[in-house]
């Protein structure tokens, strides 16, 4: 689940359309996100010893940014733009990732969804929207199963429920992956108060990946936050299938499937992406 060991080695269905055309298809590239503006305010809660560090921005509406795997809050500089003059965002640093700390606490969506209302309580807020990509989406399912009464509504995208819901990796690489594998790690031994720890971290996430806890049919039911399933329609690592089941299995949930995109439409794709989470995160049903 979530960006997963390919780092290392129809309801409300929208079909989002590519505007721009390459030699390259869109979805075989990596676009780099531009530099992350500084937050407005930053701090940190202390979480069983693991300081979880967040930052906020602009007025509104709370809504929660958790980034993928390994990866950290600035992954989302290419929708901060599109959401500051509408909402407060707030983003956050996973357990053991970017500017957060990790403890020798066995690590899983569930306690990382614990650091996230850990944030929430210390900003004082009862409720927020979610935006998941990747392990942040599963993050947001964990959040909206355990804590319903937290959650206002999710975006999630790059997510399954299950392994049935990952393709099968077969010694297969993807050039999208490793750059964003590298990223990471520059990334990380940028922002990282750790530096050196990236192994550690790596280490640590990868039974996370390998066995993760997974959610059932039953619980996805139960789900009552208004909810949006996405994916990008060549997503390397994500059954599409299980995408579109989550989007049945969900009350009401909607459905996006991005175009000539992969595991990062939001990066790929940032114009199209935004202008669907932000039209979800405004509605008000």
């Amino acid at each position: 689940m979530g960006v997963r060991l390919a780092l290392l080695t129809t309801i409300g269905l929208a079909v989002i359309a590519p505007t721009i055309t390459s030699a390259k298809p869109r979805w075989q590239q990596l676009p780099i996100p531009p530099a992350m503006p500084a937050p407005a305010t930053t701090g940190h809660v202390d979480v069983g010893g693991a300081k979880i560090h967040y930052g906020t921005y602009g007025k509104g509406a709370p809504v929660i940014l958790l980034h993928g795997g390994l990866g950290n809050w600035d992954h989302f500089a290419f929708q901060l733009p599109a959401l500051v003059d509408k909402f407060q965002v707030i983003v956050i640093d996973s357990r053991g990732q970017g500017r957060s700390t990790l403890t020798k606490t066995k690590l899983t969506y569930h306690l990382m969804a614990g650091d996230v209302l850990a944030v929430m309580d210390a900003l004082k807020l009862e409720r927020a929207a979610l935006v998941g990509w990747s392990d942040g989406g599963e993050i947001a399912l964990d959040l909206a199963i355990h804590s319903p009464e937290r959650v206002e509504r999710m975006f999630v995208f790059g997510a399954n429920y299950d392994a049935h819901g990952s393709k099968p990796r077969a010694g297969k690489r993807h050039e999208t992956f490793d750059a964003y594998a590298v990223k990471c790690r520059r990334d990380y031994e940028r922002v990282s108060k750790t530096p050196r720890a990236w192994s550690a971290l790596v280490d640590a996430m990868m039974p996370v990946w390998r066995n993760p806890a997974g959610f059932t049919k039953e619980q996805l039911k139960a789900i009552k936050a208004p909810t949006m399933m996405a994916d990008g329609e060549h997503d390397e690592v994500i059954n599409l299938d299980q995408v579109r089941e989550m989007a049945t299995l969900i009350p009401n949930a909607k459905l996006a499937i991005f175009e000539d995109t992969s595991h990062f439409a939001l990066w790929q794709a940032p114009r199209e992406f935004n202008q669907v989470l932000v039209e979800f995160l405004s509605a008000t049903k």
